[in-house]
């Protein structure tokens, strides 16, 4: 058996209602699976791919020491969303024996002195792209998930973040008004993705600035669009986004179900009314070991998500819903069955597109409670 071979057969009975429960759905053995795979991770330097322009002889530096809180699981996006996966089970699980071990790895990060190292990197002229807009992202999504934690020590980590959070809040502020198109990659640079996370943040920090930013780009750039080609040109061979589905998925969160319902009409018209999951296949990993070939396993796990959160913004009688909640559940159960953590090219990161998935995370409330 694999390291982590169990975790598929106790994700598969994980629910959005379970995660409104207090997170009673998920058992020991899969929450700790899941944050193992974080915890082997965190505070791994190597490998490691940096995106780092050099200036100079003195650029030429580790990862710790370049980006001292977030330098492992591969890359820097990878080691935040790591990290948020994390919060999210200590706070959803704080009984567990493994939060103890989660809030230790976070405690090692989150420090004053670390997230300092963190500003000065990103606040060095010529580094205004790095990580933009998909990291960034992820970092609001950890401070958000700090926000929302009633915890001591977890205010005292997102007070260290806060220098961090401020920066990245600057930065995208002064991005969104001169971003002239959308970007419809379905890997990093994809901004329909982004720009639900920002919006999740602005949210919960109050930020009523930021969530108009995002309105408004989206609103430019996609609430007119129609006929979307999710079943002609997607999926690309590395995607782990849906450049469709992330585009329903943003557009739900600033429309109100009845308009949702009838722009969702015109921009996926190919959505069944009888329920069938299987009007969008799943995408299929022929090497997982290869690390861009891999992407697809986490194409299924965020179409799961999507296709969810699409639902969700529907009215429940919507002939459509039951079709997007089948297919979610087929892309569910592939996707899941790839969280194995037996290669590092999926490992490092599928644990936190997993977490995203079965706690619900991104879901409105009235979602989360049916």
């Amino acid at each position: 058996m694999k390291r982590y071979g169990v975790l598929t057969a106790v994700l598969m009975t994980w629910t959005a209602a379970a995660a409104a429960q207090g997170g009673s759905g998920l058992d020991e053995a899969a929450v700790t699976r899941l944050a193992n795979l974080a915890l082997a991770c965190v505070h791994r330097e190597y490998p490691n791919k940096i995106a780092h322009v050099l200036d100079g002889d003195e650029d030429v530096l580790p990862p710790r020491q370049l980006t001292p809180a977030f330098y492992g699981c591969f890359d820097w996006h990878s080691a935040v969303h790591g990290h948020w996966l994390l919060a999210r089970l200590a706070r959803l699980y704080p009984s567990l024996p493994v939060a103890v071990q989660a809030r230790a790895a976070l405690a090692r990060s989150l420090t004053a002195e670390n997230i300092a190292g963190e500003v000065r990197y990103l606040g060095r002229k010529g580094r205004e792209t790095f990580e933009r807009p998909y990291g960034l992202a992820w970092l609001l999504q950890l401070t958000a998930e700090l926000r929302e934690w009633q915890d001591p020590q977890a205010q005292g980590w997102a007070a260290a973040l806060k220098p961090l959070e401020e920066l990245v809040v600057q930065r995208l502020k002064s991005w969104l008004p001169n971003l002239s198109h959308p970007i419809r990659t379905g890997e990093h640079s994809q901004t329909a993705f982004a720009f639900g996370l920002i919006t999740d943040y602005a949210r919960t920090a109050g930020d009523g600035e930021l969530e108009r930013l995002v309105r408004e780009r989206g609103h430019a750039f996609h609430f007119g669009d129609r006929d979307c080609p999710l079943l002609t040109y997607e999926p690309s061979g590395q995607d782990f986004l849906s450049p469709c589905l992330a585009v329903a998925d943003l557009a739900r969160r600033f429309m109100p179900p009845a308009r949702f319902a009838a722009w969702l009409g015109g921009f996926l018209p190919h959505v069944p009314l009888e329920g069938r999951g299987d009007w969008l296949p799943v995408a299929v990993v022929t090497d997982p070991t290869d690390g861009k070939l891999a992407h697809l396993d986490g194409l299924n796990l965020s179409r799961a998500w999507m296709l969810e959160g699409i639902a969700a913004g529907l009215p429940p009688e919507d002939p459509r819903v039951g079709s997007l909640r089948a297919a979610a559940a087929v892309h569910r159960q592939s996707g899941l069955a790839a969280v194995t953590g037996e290669h590092y090219e999926g490992g490092h990161w599928l644990g936190s597109f997993a977490t995203y998935l079965v706690t619900g995370r991104g879901l409105p409330a009235t979602a989360l409670a049916r």
